[in-house]
């Protein structure tokens, strides 16, 4: 015979439990009322699993959980009105697809993007796509839930319309959820108070929750309709908040959202207990950074966490995080391909990239196989015990020895010949005098690649010689900086360093994203007294500018810059000359030849969170290594070409060469060798 017992908790919900009454007597009803609130029960566990973690945030927060097999559910502060940042896309999404459902849109029409229809922030539409780029409604609708689209988002709202969206909602006694304004178009808002109130959408996490349960039970429209939705929401990339600390084989249908004082995300985890609908709304948040650990995000994270592992007490992967299985990804898959790697014969060559495919599956297979285990593919205690000690990433050394490593230079072959030049442009300047000794096609305007670093630390040093303390100011990555595509400082999102040991990350890897977050933290201040400055409000545009005007200042000529690092844009040029007559007016600066100069930096970056993490930067140009060159800067892109800015001393003479447009990375220092031997014979 069994026993139900039922807990009501206030503003938590109804929670019902089943017991044998062989176990009722007084003693083991205290046990099994502990285990339930300690271990087991759906009820107050639940609850005294998440409410110590919301109290302890710095801001507002609201949170609904619902177990959509059982329906016990957590609530808290669940009807209050928050803000949804993009969190709205959802509700966008389910409003495009009733339109679609109705014949009123089709899934395979055709949304051509204008020049005028990109707007900022979140997203690849702005910033990848040109004008006149022909998208189905499907394919926008993707990105508007996957990347986060804005410049989607606007896209598919034209479609379905404001007042619509918000109708629709209401319809589904979603009162409170409301979209006021075309994302970055409040000046169109229709309803100014409520955008001012909540920006660009508002909702409350009750809602939500009830919104996912009927896409969940297919009565969003139609099933294959709801299938679809799930199907975007599955490939969201956001993976800081809900998904933090989920174990990776659990599968999660979600949107997120963020602003500056507010962060959010709603969604299904999937699990074997059944689908558990979640949304957790924060506000007025204490901590604005906009970093992968920010408090919020780790709140999200820490709150699904706990609703999964409550609701799946016995899932093996609840039991043991370290179960590893295709589809499992992150450092510790890495890890584990490095030691099937060094235990293996045949070694099986798996590359370490942190993703559990076949490849790593059939080493596994092949691991277990030969210890005797059943070849499954997974990757569970057993096999690790048997693994042994696992082979870690090479460990980036301390600082202080990086620093120390001896340099050894090779002697320079003897001079010999005129230059022989593959480069489609180059000049060769005395370095004391600035005279041009020979070039060819000097004055041809081109893209110069990660060689435009140089001027970003132009105006970079140009600051420091008015204010040395400059150099000690720490510089944040944000995520703009940290995502910037090509070469890299490897620095991640809300890590710092000073700004005297970024000039190595930007001038030694050419890290693109050192150049971004130079720009972004020194714009205002490199475009003080510019006029065209107060035109513009975000600071990587002003250093822009001020790289411009720097130009300007030095009369270079043939050079324009549109970003500090060189990606490609074929407005964003200078020469071969300008090059030259920018580094002669740089060289006598002794902190831009102390950082061209060093081979190989070590410094220690600062996460946002109190960690630390070691970083060696080793430096891309090859002429260091050869005795009597002395800096400067490597760049390379497919439209640039190879390219190499260099600078020798030579008895007390020094040279300046630059060859732009090699056809290879080999012949740009073959190049170079030839011209700085000519020179000093010429």
């Amino acid at each position: 015979m069994l026993v139900d017992f039922t807990w009501v908790v206030p503003s938590n919900g109804i929670f019902r439990c089943r017991y044998s009454l062989q176990t009722l007597t007084v003693t083991l009803l205290v046990v099994l009322l502990s285990q339930v609130v300690c271990n087991n029960a759906i009820g107050q566990t639940l609850a005294e699993r998440i409410q110590p973690l919301v109290d302890s945030h710095r801001g507002q927060v609201s949170v609904a959980i619902q177990h959509l097999k059982s329906d016990e559910s957590y609530w808290h502060e669940a009807d209050r009105v928050m803000p949804t940042a993009s969190l709205i896309k959802f509700p966008i999404m389910v409003d495009a697809y009733g339109r679609i459902a109705n014949g009123k849109l089709s899934l395979d029409q055709r949304i051509v993007l204008k020049d005028s229809d990109k707007v900022p922030g979140s997203g690849i539409l702005t910033e990848h796509f040109s004008d006149g780029a022909d998208l189905s409604l499907h394919d926008v609708i993707h990105l508007m839930i996957v990347y986060s689209d804005n410049t989607a988002t606007n896209l598919v709202v034209e479609q379905v319309g404001l007042d619509h969206l918000n109708a629709e909602m209401k319809k589904i006694s979603l009162n409170e959820t409301r979209m006021n304004s075309l994302v970055y178009r409040r000046d169109l808002s229709i309803d100014p108070q409520r955008s001012e109130q909540y920006g660009l959408g508002s909702t409350t996490a009750g809602e939500m929750v009830r919104l996912l349960k009927l896409l969940e039970n297919g009565e969003l429209h139609d099933r294959d309709s709801c299938e679809a939705m799930k199907k975007h929401l599955m490939a969201c990339e956001d993976k800081t908040k809900i998904k933090r600390y989920l174990p990776a084989s659990v599968q999660v249908a979600h949107k997120s959202g963020e602003i500056s004082a507010a962060r959010c995300e709603a969604g299904l985890i999937y699990g074997e207990s059944g689908p558990i609908a979640i949304c957790v709304l924060t506000a007025e948040n204490e901590n604005l950074e906009f970093v992968d650990d920010n408090p919020a995000h780790v709140l999200i994270g820490r709150i699904a966490e706990q609703a999964w592992r409550h609701f799946n007490p016995d899932s093996p992967t609840n039991k043991n995080e370290r179960t590893l299985q295709t589809g499992s990804t992150g450092e510790l898959v890495a890890t584990l391909q490095r030691t099937l790697n060094s235990q293996l014969d045949p070694v099986p060559g798996l590359a370490t990239d942190g993703e559990f495919g076949p490849a790593t599956e059939d080493a596994v297979k092949n691991f277990q196989s030969a210890h005797n285990l059943e070849p499954n593919g997974v990757v569970n205690e057993t096999v690790w015990l048997e693994l042994g000690p696992l082979v870690e990433a090479e460990e980036v050394p301390d600082p202080v020895v990086v620093n120390a490593t001896p340099i050894t230079r090779l002697k320079e072959e003897p001079d010999d010949g005129a230059p022989f030049v593959t480069a489609l442009s180059w000049v060769v300047l005395d370095g004391e005098t600035g005279k041009r000794l020979g070039g060819l096609n000097e004055d041809a305007r081109r893209e110069i690649a990660s060689t435009i670093k140089i001027m970003t630390a132009r105006v970079v040093l140009q600051l420091v010689e008015n204010n040395p303390e400059v150099l000690e100011e720490r510089v944040s990555f944000s995520q703009r900086a940290a995502e910037t595509e090509g070469s890299s400082a490897d620095l991640r999102t809300g890590e710092s360093v000073t700004v005297d040991e970024l000039m190595y990350g930007l001038l030694l890897p050419s890290g693109n994203d050192a150049a971004v977050a130079l720009a972004e933290h020194f714009g205002e201040r490199a475009a003080a007294g510019i006029d065209a400055a107060e035109k513009l409000n975000d600071p990587f545009d002003k250093f822009i500018l001020a790289m411009n005007e720097e130009a300007k200042k030095l009369n270079l000529k043939h050079s324009n810059f549109t970003n500090p690092n060189g990606l490609p844009d074929a407005e964003n040029v200078s020469s071969a000359i300008d090059l030259a007559q920018l580094v002669h007016a740089m060289w006598p600066n002794k902190h831009f030849r102390r950082y061209v100069g060093t081979p190989i930096f070590g410094c220690v970056a600062q996460g946002a969170s109190g960690h630390t993490r070691n970083v060696a930067w080793r430096n891309t140009n090859r002429l260091l290594g050869i005795e009597s060159y002395d800096g400067v800067k490597t760049g390379t892109t497919d439209a640039a070409g190879a390219c190499l800015v260099a600078h020798a001393t030579r008895d007390g003479h020094q040279r300046i060469v630059v060859v732009l447009g090699c056809p290879a990375n080999d012949t740009r220092y073959t190049d170079a060798r030839n011209l700085f031997r000519w020179s000093w014979v010429k």
